[in-house]
Parts: structure tokens; C-alpha cells; sequence
């Protein structure tokens, strides 16, 4: 079971600081997730300049929201930074489902599915060295593995997971304990029904901070604050887990369930933080 760090937002300045620490600390994976309209940094240009400051840890998008970008210029930024990582980055993609990041983009929200699969196709291809078109050349460079980097596809509804097996990705779920088995047999469902050999790979994610109630009172905020817009942030907020028993337990029951890695996503701005958590689960 590897632990990964999702990192905050609320001051990108810090995260070198917050990377740096938890490559010391062990953690196997730092997580960054993606919005457009948002006071969030860009993860593809983020998780760069911490490919930058570390050479072990792996660097993961939570997920990179697909359809708002341009796959061709996607498929380059993802080639690079994989590249200059030395194949450490991980893709975790999704579709998204605000209104306002579709519109600031001028992309379809109805079509977001579908629109994910064309560049998936049209990436992996570009990835092995196709031409764009009969008239468009190649566009590198050549990710470490000609399939391009692992992806990871999050998502909550059979579509969505089944993306897990046609794709060959692994599965990240932004779900409790309580209910996040069903997903996970699905996504493994979906490998098997797809012909895949082995098994996908489970990545779980935990809401966590650690610290004096004004710290996790700062959490609860920005949780709010972030998933306004789902009509579930009460629900949200109220799972964040606060004590090392509380994240201890939520690791436990995920490792039963099969999880390979689970991603402890602070919403503390200290980077303390890390040295918190890290004395915590590791």
C-alpha cells in the first residue's frame, strides 16, 4: 500500500516546499488537482516546477479535466513533462461537470464524454509517433513509453469507469470507504471485460488535515469553499478526517477493499503539514 500527498491550492508559492518535504518524508505520489474557473494553479505547469525540485516521487493530476483543452497541444505538454521527469508523471483524467469552466473554455459540457475519447485517440496516437494527419507531421516529443505516461480515469457512473479498462488506466475514486468497493469492482469489471491482463490500479483519496481546531476550522472552509458548487459541500466538509486514528482507519478499510495507493488530499496551507501527516501514516 503506497500513501500518497494531494497538495493544496490556497498558495502555489509554498508547493516546492510542500514537494521537497514529502519526497523526504516518503510519500510515493504528490496529487494536484484541476479547475479553470478557480483561484487554483494550472497542474501541468505546477507539477514542472516540482518535477523540478524532486527525482523520486511521483507526480499525478486529480484529475486534469480533459475536455476543456486542445489534445494536440495536451499531448505535447503531457510528453514533455513526462519526459523531463524521467516517467514519473501519472495522468489521472476526468471529464468535469461545471458549466462555468466549460464556458471560459468554449467547449460543449454535453459532449464533454465523448469529446474525452476523441483525444485519447487521437493522444495515444501522437504519443506512438503518428503523423496528426496525411498533411499535419508528428508532434513530440516521444513520451518514456509510446503508449505515453499510466492514466488514471475518475469518475462515478459505469461510463465513466469503464473508460478504466477500454483506455488500459488505472481507477481514481474520490469516494468513501463505506461505499467506494462498488466502484472499484467495476473498474476491475471493466478490465477484465475489456481483455486486459492483470489487474488496474486503485487509487483512493482521503480529505484530511491535522492540527489545532483553527487549522482544521480552515480546512472545513476552503472544502466549502471549493465544492460550493455540487450542492454537497455540508457533506464534504463534514468527512474531512482530523486525527491520525481517523486517517489510519480510513487507510485500513481501503487497503481491505484492494486499493494499491491512497492519496491523503490536506487542505491545510501550513506546509507542517506534510511532517504531520507523514508521523501519522508512514
Amino acid at each position: 500500500m503506497h500513501i500518497g500527498l494531494g497538495l493544496p491550492i490556497a498558495d502555489p508559492s509554498t508547493l516546492p516546499e510542500w514537494a521537497v518535504r514529502a519526497e523526504a518524508a516518503g510519500f510515493a505520489t504528490l496529487g494536484l488537482l484541476d479547475r479553470l474557473v478557480y483561484d487554483n494553479p494550472e497542474p501541468l505547469v505546477t507539477l514542472a516546477v516540482l518535477a523540478g525540485r524532486t527525482t523520486r516521487i511521483r507526480l499525478q493530476t486529480e484529475v486534469l479535466i480533459a475536455p476543456l483543452r486542445e489534445p494536440a497541444l495536451l499531448a505535447k505538454q503531457v510528453a514533455t513533462l513526462d519526459r523531463m521527469s524521467g516517467g514519473r508523471f501519472v495522468l489521472g483524467l476526468g471529464v468535469g461537470g461545471r458549466d462555468d469552466d466549460h464556458e471560459a473554455s468554449a467547449t460543449d459540457i454535453r459532449s464533454r464524454g465523448r469529446r474525452m475519447d476523441e483525444q485519447l485517440r487521437l493522444m495515444r496516437r501522437l504519443w506512438a509517433g503518428d503523423r496528426f494527419s496525411d498533411s499535419c507531421g508528428p508532434i513530440g516529443p516521444s513520451p518514456t513509453t509510446p503508449a505515453g505516461p499510466e492514466l488514471l480515469f475518475g469518475g462515478f457512473q459505469p461510463a465513466a469507469i469503464d473508460r478504466v479498462g477500454r483506455w488500459g488506466g488505472g481507477f481514481l475514486a474520490a469516494a468513501a470507504p463505506s461505499w467506494a468497493g462498488g466502484l472499484f469492482d467495476l473498474a476491475r469489471e471493466s478490465w477484465s471485460n475489456h481483455g486486459r491482463y492483470g489487474s488496474p490500479r486503485i487509487v483512493a483519496q482521503l480529505n484530511v488535515v491535522l492540527g489545532p481546531q483553527p487549522v482544521v476550522d480552515q480546512a472545513r472552509t476552503a472544502v466549502l469553499d471549493y465544492y460550493e458548487f455540487s450542492g454537497r459541500a455540508d457533506y464534504m466538509a463534514g468527512g474531512i478526517l482530523t486525527t491520525a486514528a481517523q486517517i489510519g482507519s480510513a487507510i485500513r478499510q481501503f487497503e481491505d477493499l484492494g486499493a494499491d495507493e491512497v492519496m491523503l488530499y490536506c487542505y491545510g496551507t501550513d506546509p507542517d503539514q506534510v511532517d504531520r501527516l507523514a508521523d501519522a501514516v508512514l
